[in-house]
Protein backbone atom coordinates (compact mmCIF):
# COMPACT_ATOMS: atom_id res chain seq x y z
CA UNK A 1 0.00 0.00 0.00
CA UNK A 2 2.88 2.28 0.91
CA UNK A 3 4.32 1.69 -2.34
CA UNK A 4 1.03 2.77 -4.25
CA UNK A 5 0.73 5.61 -2.18
CA UNK A 6 4.36 6.74 -2.68
CA UNK A 7 3.66 5.96 -6.81
CA UNK A 8 0.54 7.84 -6.60
CA UNK A 9 2.45 11.06 -5.09
CA UNK A 10 5.38 10.54 -7.35
CA UNK A 11 2.71 11.24 -10.40
CA UNK A 12 0.62 14.27 -8.77
CA UNK A 13 4.07 15.70 -8.02
CA UNK A 14 5.57 15.39 -11.75
CA UNK A 15 2.31 16.32 -13.05
CA UNK A 16 2.26 19.23 -10.83
CA UNK A 17 5.96 20.21 -12.02
CA UNK A 18 4.40 20.00 -15.39
CA UNK A 19 1.74 22.19 -15.47
CA UNK A 20 3.45 24.53 -13.43
CA UNK A 21 6.34 24.37 -16.14
CA UNK A 22 4.29 24.85 -18.97
CA UNK A 23 2.94 28.17 -17.66
CA UNK A 24 6.12 30.14 -18.03
CA UNK A 25 7.25 27.69 -21.10
CA UNK A 26 9.41 28.79 -23.23
CA UNK A 27 11.49 30.14 -20.68
CA UNK A 28 14.72 30.06 -22.27
CA UNK A 29 15.58 29.11 -25.98
CA UNK A 30 14.17 26.02 -27.83
CA UNK A 31 16.12 24.08 -29.97
CA UNK A 32 14.29 22.55 -33.64
CA UNK A 33 16.48 19.20 -34.42
CA UNK A 34 16.31 18.88 -38.12
CA UNK A 35 18.15 15.29 -39.22
CA UNK A 36 18.73 16.38 -42.89
CA UNK A 37 21.41 18.91 -44.64
CA UNK A 38 20.58 22.60 -44.33
CA UNK A 39 18.54 23.68 -47.77
CA UNK A 40 16.88 20.94 -47.55
CA UNK A 41 12.77 21.45 -47.39
CA UNK A 42 12.62 20.34 -43.48
CA UNK A 43 15.28 22.91 -42.83
CA UNK A 44 13.82 25.56 -45.07
CA UNK A 45 10.46 24.90 -43.24
CA UNK A 46 12.09 24.81 -39.42
CA UNK A 47 13.49 27.76 -39.95
CA UNK A 48 10.69 29.64 -40.92
CA UNK A 49 8.75 28.46 -38.40
CA UNK A 50 11.41 29.13 -35.72
CA UNK A 51 11.20 33.11 -36.74
CA UNK A 52 7.00 32.69 -36.44
CA UNK A 53 8.39 30.91 -32.91
CA UNK A 54 10.63 33.81 -31.87
CA UNK A 55 8.19 36.59 -32.88
CA UNK A 56 5.15 34.95 -30.94
CA UNK A 57 7.36 34.19 -27.92
CA UNK A 58 10.26 36.13 -27.52
CA UNK A 59 12.69 33.44 -27.07
CA UNK A 60 15.08 32.54 -29.94
CA UNK A 61 14.93 29.12 -32.01
CA UNK A 62 18.12 27.57 -32.96
CA UNK A 63 17.98 25.11 -36.05
CA UNK A 64 20.26 22.54 -35.58
CA UNK A 65 21.02 20.48 -38.61
CA UNK A 66 22.42 16.46 -37.80
CA UNK A 67 21.79 15.08 -40.96
CA UNK A 68 23.25 11.57 -42.29
CA UNK A 69 22.28 7.72 -41.46
CA UNK A 70 19.16 7.80 -42.99
CA UNK A 71 18.07 10.21 -40.52
CA UNK A 72 18.95 8.37 -37.68
CA UNK A 73 21.51 10.67 -36.18
CA UNK A 74 18.82 13.74 -35.60
CA UNK A 75 16.23 11.29 -34.27
CA UNK A 76 18.48 9.75 -31.56
CA UNK A 77 19.50 12.44 -30.95
CA UNK A 78 15.44 13.96 -29.80
CA UNK A 79 15.17 10.57 -28.31
CA UNK A 80 17.66 10.92 -26.02
CA UNK A 81 17.08 15.10 -25.13
CA UNK A 82 15.93 16.06 -21.49
CA UNK A 83 11.98 15.70 -21.15
CA UNK A 84 11.45 19.55 -20.94
CA UNK A 85 10.45 20.68 -24.36
CA UNK A 86 13.29 22.60 -25.30
CA UNK A 87 14.41 20.04 -27.81
CA UNK A 88 12.49 19.39 -30.68
CA UNK A 89 12.40 17.37 -33.63
CA UNK A 90 10.44 18.77 -36.91
CA UNK A 91 11.18 15.54 -39.14
CA UNK A 92 9.09 13.58 -41.93
CA UNK A 93 7.85 10.65 -42.72
CA UNK A 94 11.21 9.44 -43.32
CA UNK A 95 11.89 8.65 -39.10
CA UNK A 96 8.45 8.18 -38.01
CA UNK A 97 7.01 6.12 -40.61
CA UNK A 98 8.84 4.85 -43.48
CA UNK A 99 12.44 3.78 -41.76
CA UNK A 100 11.32 1.16 -39.81
CA UNK A 101 10.17 -0.78 -42.41
CA UNK A 102 13.30 -0.11 -44.84
CA UNK A 103 15.65 -1.12 -41.78
CA UNK A 104 15.73 -4.08 -39.38
CA UNK A 105 17.20 -2.57 -36.87
CA UNK A 106 16.97 1.53 -35.78
CA UNK A 107 18.30 3.31 -33.27
CA UNK A 108 15.40 4.60 -31.61
CA UNK A 109 11.99 4.06 -31.35
CA UNK A 110 9.16 6.21 -33.71
CA UNK A 111 6.74 5.06 -31.39
CA UNK A 112 8.19 4.82 -27.71
CA UNK A 113 10.84 7.26 -28.10
CA UNK A 114 8.58 10.54 -28.59
CA UNK A 115 6.04 11.96 -27.84
CA UNK A 116 3.83 13.43 -31.00
CA UNK A 117 3.16 17.62 -31.13
CA UNK A 118 1.54 18.44 -34.05
CA UNK A 119 1.23 17.36 -37.88
CA UNK A 120 2.62 20.35 -39.65
CA UNK A 121 2.31 19.96 -43.32
CA UNK A 122 1.82 17.82 -46.79
CA UNK A 123 4.04 18.28 -49.95
CA UNK A 124 4.29 16.62 -53.40
CA UNK A 125 7.72 16.01 -55.79
CA UNK A 126 8.58 16.72 -59.04
CA UNK A 127 10.90 14.21 -61.29
CA UNK A 128 13.80 16.18 -62.64
CA UNK A 129 16.75 15.36 -64.94
CA UNK A 130 20.18 16.56 -65.45
CA UNK A 131 19.48 19.15 -68.19
CA UNK A 132 21.97 17.16 -71.12
CA UNK A 133 20.04 14.04 -70.70
CA UNK A 134 18.45 13.41 -73.89
CA UNK A 135 14.85 13.58 -72.86
CA UNK A 136 12.36 15.90 -72.96
CA UNK A 137 9.13 13.79 -71.38
CA UNK A 138 8.46 11.09 -68.70
CA UNK A 139 7.93 8.67 -71.71
CA UNK A 140 11.38 9.80 -73.22
CA UNK A 141 12.94 9.26 -70.19
CA UNK A 142 11.28 5.80 -69.34
CA UNK A 143 12.21 4.78 -73.17
CA UNK A 144 16.12 5.72 -72.55
CA UNK A 145 16.17 3.72 -69.17
CA UNK A 146 14.74 0.59 -70.86
CA UNK A 147 16.94 0.76 -73.78
CA UNK A 148 20.21 1.44 -71.30
CA UNK A 149 19.09 -0.72 -68.36
CA UNK A 150 21.25 -0.19 -65.26
CA UNK A 151 23.64 2.79 -67.09
CA UNK A 152 20.93 5.63 -65.78
CA UNK A 153 21.21 6.52 -61.68
CA UNK A 154 18.36 8.36 -59.40
CA UNK A 155 19.75 10.00 -56.01
CA UNK A 156 17.49 10.35 -53.08
CA UNK A 157 18.73 11.60 -49.87
CA UNK A 158 15.20 10.54 -47.77
CA UNK A 159 13.07 7.80 -47.96
CA UNK A 160 10.11 9.93 -49.98
CA UNK A 161 12.50 10.61 -52.73
CA UNK A 162 13.84 6.52 -52.12
CA UNK A 163 10.58 5.21 -52.21
CA UNK A 164 9.12 7.99 -55.19
CA UNK A 165 12.24 6.20 -57.13
CA UNK A 166 11.92 2.76 -56.25
CA UNK A 167 7.99 2.95 -57.11
CA UNK A 168 8.71 4.59 -60.31
CA UNK A 169 11.02 1.74 -61.60
CA UNK A 170 8.39 -0.46 -60.86
CA UNK A 171 5.48 0.88 -62.06
CA UNK A 172 7.36 1.57 -65.05
CA UNK A 173 9.33 -1.80 -65.25
CA UNK A 174 12.74 0.35 -66.03
CA UNK A 175 16.09 -0.75 -64.50
CA UNK A 176 17.51 2.31 -62.81
CA UNK A 177 20.36 2.41 -60.31
CA UNK A 178 19.26 3.77 -56.83
CA UNK A 179 22.28 6.44 -55.56
CA UNK A 180 22.02 7.01 -51.78
CA UNK A 181 22.96 10.32 -50.38
CA UNK A 182 23.16 12.55 -46.51
CA UNK A 183 20.18 14.46 -47.78
CA UNK A 184 18.71 15.51 -51.28
CA UNK A 185 20.56 19.25 -51.84
CA UNK A 186 23.82 17.41 -52.44
CA UNK A 187 22.23 15.05 -54.57
CA UNK A 188 20.98 17.62 -56.92
CA UNK A 189 23.81 19.20 -56.90
CA UNK A 190 25.36 15.92 -57.97
CA UNK A 191 22.37 16.11 -60.50
CA UNK A 192 23.18 19.33 -62.02
CA UNK A 193 27.15 17.72 -62.15
CA UNK A 194 25.99 14.83 -64.09
CA UNK A 195 26.83 12.07 -61.32
CA UNK A 196 23.57 10.88 -61.23
CA UNK A 197 21.15 11.16 -64.20
CA UNK A 198 17.21 11.63 -62.60
CA UNK A 199 15.82 12.09 -58.92
CA UNK A 200 12.69 12.61 -57.67
CA UNK A 201 12.60 15.58 -54.71
CA UNK A 202 10.83 17.94 -53.18
CA UNK A 203 9.56 20.75 -54.50
CA UNK A 204 11.44 23.21 -51.86
CA UNK A 205 14.74 21.68 -53.44
CA UNK A 206 14.05 20.86 -56.92
CA UNK A 207 11.71 23.41 -58.72
CA UNK A 208 14.25 26.10 -57.68
CA UNK A 209 16.81 24.48 -59.75
CA UNK A 210 14.40 24.30 -62.71
CA UNK A 211 13.38 27.25 -63.00
CA UNK A 212 16.78 28.73 -62.91
CA UNK A 213 17.58 26.59 -66.07
CA UNK A 214 20.27 23.71 -64.09
CA UNK A 215 18.12 20.90 -64.35
CA UNK A 216 14.90 19.85 -66.69
CA UNK A 217 11.50 19.35 -64.97
CA UNK A 218 9.21 16.77 -66.28
CA UNK A 219 6.27 15.97 -63.88
CA UNK A 220 4.73 16.32 -60.87
CA UNK A 221 4.39 13.38 -58.10
CA UNK A 222 1.04 13.74 -57.02
CA UNK A 223 -2.30 12.92 -58.77
CA UNK A 224 -3.35 16.70 -59.45
CA UNK A 225 -0.56 19.18 -60.91
CA UNK A 226 0.86 21.62 -58.89
CA UNK A 227 0.05 26.02 -59.24
CA UNK A 228 3.07 26.31 -59.35
CA UNK A 229 4.86 24.72 -62.20
CA UNK A 230 0.78 24.18 -64.01
CA UNK A 231 2.57 23.57 -67.28
CA UNK A 232 4.13 20.39 -65.48
CA UNK A 233 1.83 16.78 -66.05
CA UNK A 234 1.74 14.92 -63.36
CA UNK A 235 3.71 11.23 -63.70
CA UNK A 236 0.20 9.61 -63.60
CA UNK A 237 -0.92 11.67 -66.57
CA UNK A 238 2.35 11.51 -68.27
CA UNK A 239 1.95 7.40 -68.83
CA UNK A 240 2.64 6.26 -65.62
CA UNK A 241 -0.69 5.41 -64.94
CA UNK A 242 -2.28 5.56 -60.97
CA UNK A 243 1.54 6.76 -59.55
CA UNK A 244 1.54 8.70 -56.53
CA UNK A 245 3.31 9.83 -54.33
CA UNK A 246 3.76 12.52 -51.04
CA UNK A 247 5.64 13.24 -48.04
CA UNK A 248 4.14 15.23 -44.54
CA UNK A 249 5.79 17.13 -41.83
CA UNK A 250 5.38 16.84 -38.03
CA UNK A 251 7.24 17.92 -34.68
CA UNK A 252 8.01 15.62 -31.84
CA UNK A 253 9.67 16.12 -28.48
CA UNK A 254 10.78 12.96 -26.11
CA UNK A 255 8.65 10.42 -25.02
CA UNK A 256 8.01 11.38 -21.12
CA UNK A 257 7.93 15.23 -21.62
CA UNK A 258 4.93 16.53 -19.54
CA UNK A 259 1.92 16.65 -21.46
CA UNK A 260 1.11 20.47 -20.11
CA UNK A 261 4.38 21.02 -21.57
CA UNK A 262 3.15 19.18 -24.48
CA UNK A 263 -0.17 20.87 -24.58
CA UNK A 264 1.57 24.47 -24.85
CA UNK A 265 4.11 23.61 -27.72
CA UNK A 266 1.41 22.30 -29.55
CA UNK A 267 -0.35 25.70 -29.29
CA UNK A 268 2.55 27.56 -30.15
CA UNK A 269 3.81 25.76 -33.04
CA UNK A 270 -0.08 25.21 -34.08
CA UNK A 271 -0.09 29.10 -34.26
CA UNK A 272 3.52 29.34 -35.93
CA UNK A 273 2.12 26.82 -38.62
CA UNK A 274 0.01 29.61 -39.71
CA UNK A 275 1.23 32.46 -39.64
CA UNK A 276 1.99 34.95 -42.58
CA UNK A 277 5.73 33.50 -43.05
CA UNK A 278 5.13 30.40 -42.88
CA UNK A 279 2.12 30.34 -44.93
CA UNK A 280 4.08 31.92 -47.74
CA UNK A 281 6.42 29.12 -47.47
CA UNK A 282 3.90 26.61 -48.21
CA UNK A 283 2.55 28.52 -50.75
CA UNK A 284 6.00 29.22 -52.63
CA UNK A 285 6.68 25.84 -52.64
CA UNK A 286 3.57 23.72 -52.86
CA UNK A 287 3.05 22.61 -49.84
CA UNK A 288 -0.63 22.37 -47.87
CA UNK A 289 -0.57 23.66 -44.52
CA UNK A 290 -2.62 20.83 -41.82
CA UNK A 291 -2.43 20.74 -37.84
CA UNK A 292 -4.20 18.85 -35.49
CA UNK A 293 -3.58 17.76 -31.30
CA UNK A 294 -1.07 15.31 -30.56
CA UNK A 295 -3.88 12.56 -30.33
CA UNK A 296 -4.33 13.50 -33.78
CA UNK A 297 -0.57 12.85 -35.14
CA UNK A 298 -0.53 9.78 -33.88
CA UNK A 299 -2.90 8.32 -35.55
CA UNK A 300 -2.28 9.32 -38.49
CA UNK A 301 1.15 8.64 -38.02
CA UNK A 302 0.20 5.08 -37.48
CA UNK A 303 -2.15 4.67 -40.89
CA UNK A 304 0.99 6.53 -42.48
CA UNK A 305 3.51 3.89 -41.16
CA UNK A 306 1.05 1.16 -42.74
CA UNK A 307 1.18 2.51 -45.87
CA UNK A 308 4.76 2.54 -46.17
CA UNK A 309 4.64 -0.76 -45.41
CA UNK A 310 2.29 -1.72 -48.02
CA UNK A 311 4.41 0.44 -50.57
CA UNK A 312 7.85 -0.41 -49.61
CA UNK A 313 6.86 -4.16 -49.76
CA UNK A 314 5.05 -3.95 -53.04
CA UNK A 315 8.12 -2.13 -54.57
CA UNK A 316 9.95 -5.25 -53.70
CA UNK A 317 12.65 -3.56 -50.90
CA UNK A 318 14.09 -5.69 -48.95
CA UNK A 319 14.70 -4.34 -45.15
CA UNK A 320 18.67 -3.41 -44.95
Amino acid sequence: MNRMRRAILTSAILAAAGAAGAQTYPERPITFVVPFAAGSATDQLARALGQAVTEATKQTVVVDNKPGANAFIGAQFVARAPKDGYTVLITTNTTHAANEHLFKKLPYDPVKDFEPVTLLSQGSQILVVNKDLPVGSVHDLVKLAKEKPGKLSFGYGSSSSRIAGELFKQMTGAYIVGIPYRSNPPAVSDLIGGQIQLMITDMATGLPQAKAGKVKALAVSTLKRTPLAPELPTISEAGVKGYEMSFWFAAYVPAGTPTPVVARLNDILSKANHSQGVTGFYAQNGFEALGGSPEDLRKFQASESHKWQKIITSAGIEKE
